[in-house]
């Protein structure tokens, strides 16, 4: 598989990856999910959910490092869920990903030194909060680059600093509303082929 230095195989052939999950937002599922990563002893990354582009359905993204076969065998777990409609993984390479990172920083020594200053417009920081004794700074890109900005500020009076879970969307996808389509169209009893895209090769992360 393709790598980046971003999503590199380890000797254990394990790498970065990004689980997208469409569901119907129903309480007790989010648990669910995170049972059957619990399980198998597998640490989650980082968990972010949001509604989705379709009323009424969820979206949710979780980043692990695993291999792809282990990859493969949760997203076939995760789809036997009831309420969850379809799951797609993706390399790093093969999605648009941003965090949002938050810092606190001290106001005097923003005011004081030049050099905090630059820092922040080299990372491209914007002021969302500008107190008597702190100032609040956003920063939204990739975990290597706001774990930058952190070691670059802590000889500076960092006060505290916050980053949120991923947000991804996936470069060769067309949607969820065609595949949302599909299933309506189904008729009562009709089976759904389970995991239809997971053994396909290139085509698996087209929706």
């Amino acid at each position: 598989m393709q790598t980046t230095s971003g999503t590199a195989e380890n000797e254990n052939g394990k790498q970065e990856y990004t689980i997208t999950v469409y569901a119907e937002n129903r309480i007790g599922l989010l648990n669910r999910i995170a049972i059957i990563f619990s399980k198998r002893k597998i640490n989650i990354e980082s968990l972010n959910t949001s509604p989705s582009e379709i009323e009424g359905i969820h979206r949710f993204n979780i980043v692990i490092h695993e291999s792809a076969e282990v990859v493969r065998k949760l997203a076939r777990q995760i789809e036997k869920q009831v309420e969850v409609l379809k799951v797609y993984y993706n390399t790093n390479e093969e999605i648009i990903w941003q965090e949002l990172a938050l810092y606190k920083v001290s106001t005097d020594e923003i005011t004081e030194k030049v050099t905090v200053e630059r820092l922040l417009r080299q990372y491209g920081a914007s002021a969302v909060v500008i107190r008597k004794d702190y100032t609040v700074f956003a920063v939204t890109g990739h975990k290597e680059e706001t774990d930058a900005l952190v070691k670059a500020l802590e000889p500076y009076e960092l006060i505290e600093f916050v980053r949120s879970a991923r947000v991804a969307i996936i470069k060769d996808s067309a949607g969820f509303h065609e595949k949302l389509k599909e299933f309506e169209a189904l008729e009562p009893g009709e089976e759904v082929v389970e995991n239809e895209f997971l053994d396909k090769g290139d085509k698996i992360f087209t929706m």
